[in-house]
């Protein structure tokens, strides 16, 4: 299926998504063009799931598909390639196959542009996960990590071993724990912190200290940590502007309303950044740099 691209004149802003899934809990092809084209989305990219595994670190097959029903890497290369000015596409394998560094990077060869997303239960610091970091920086395309407290990629804590080990690949964090700990005072059991937020946690000073972490502003969790304490997000987003990537991960049909949480983000976005400048960048210029489009 080939869906209608909106010429960029008709959208004097663009928007870049970079956290968009094929299948995404069953939803066809037609209702995710249906749902970017409502949010007003530009270029989006598909990050696939792994194959199909019953090993630990996809919970016995559980968490397969994401643990959403997500497509896998040729689903999102289809879709991209039919639609090529709307998509482009990841590649992804379970972590800790012994396949999957051959896998990604056959993938890569033929144009993926990010690895990920990452979701499997492993460390972050793996020998395993440490191979795709390796990957990632040898095709010069970004990693994208979901970090869940004792669920996908465990660690958090350790995570700036690795920022420092590899300063060549680019780190994309993602999801509960990652947003989380914006606050100094984060509790690691607690997934969607709703308290005023303390500056200086671990991903806050992740940011600043390496200049190889961006932030995924996609999700329940990233739009939480957006409205949870609005004083501190726009704070937030002056301090680091050049870092912080805009993402739906919404499995939405509508791109409106109150059940879609990507437009949600993406109104948050635009009313708490601290200048239109900022706004850019989160929305287009950060995305445009770090996938080298531009």
């Amino acid at each position: 299926m080939t869906c209608p691209f909106i010429a960029a004149e008709e959208k004097p802003e663009p928007v870049f998504d970079i956290h968009q899934h094929t299948n995404y809990h069953g939803r066809e092809d037609a209702h995710l063009h249906a749902h970017q084209q409502a949010m007003g989305v530009t270029r989006s990219i598909l990050l696939p799931a792994g194959t199909l595994q019953a090993r630990a670190s996809t919970h016995q097959g559980k968490s397969n598909g994401l643990a959403a029903r997500c497509g896998t890497t040729e689903t999102c290369a289809r879709l991209a390639r039919e639609n090529p000015q709307a998509y482009l596409w990841g590649a992804n394998e379970v972590t800790d196959l012994d396949e999957a560094p051959a896998q990604v990077e056959a993938w890569l060869k033929q144009g993926a542009c990010i690895i990920g997303e990452q979701k499997f239960d492993v460390e972050c610091d793996s020998a395993a996960s440490q191979k795709l970091y390796e990957l990632a920086a040898a095709y010069r395309v970004p990693i994208l990590l979901h970090f869940q407290f004792q669920t996908y990629n465990r660690g958090y804590e350790r995570f700036h071993r690795m920022l420092a080990k590899y300063p060549q690949t680019i780190f994309i964090g993602h999801a509960q724990t990652f947003w989380g700990n914006i606050d100094r005072n984060h509790e690691a059991k607690v997934l969607y912190p709703k308290t005023p937020v303390t500056p200086g946690g671990l991903t806050d000073r992740y940011l600043a200290d390496y200049p190889n972490l961006y932030a995924d502003m996609s999700a329940g969790s990233g739009l939480l940590a957006l409205t949870r304490d609005e004083a501190h997000t726009t704070a937030f987003l002056q301090r680091h502007q050049d870092k912080i990537l805009y993402g739906s991960d919404c499995a939405d049909h509508l791109g409106r309303g109150p059940g879609c949480q990507g437009a949600q983000t993406l109104a948050t976005l635009r009313r708490l950044s601290p200048s239109k400048a900022v706004e850019r960048k989160i929305l287009w210029d950060n995305a445009q740099r770090v996938f080298r489009l531009g």
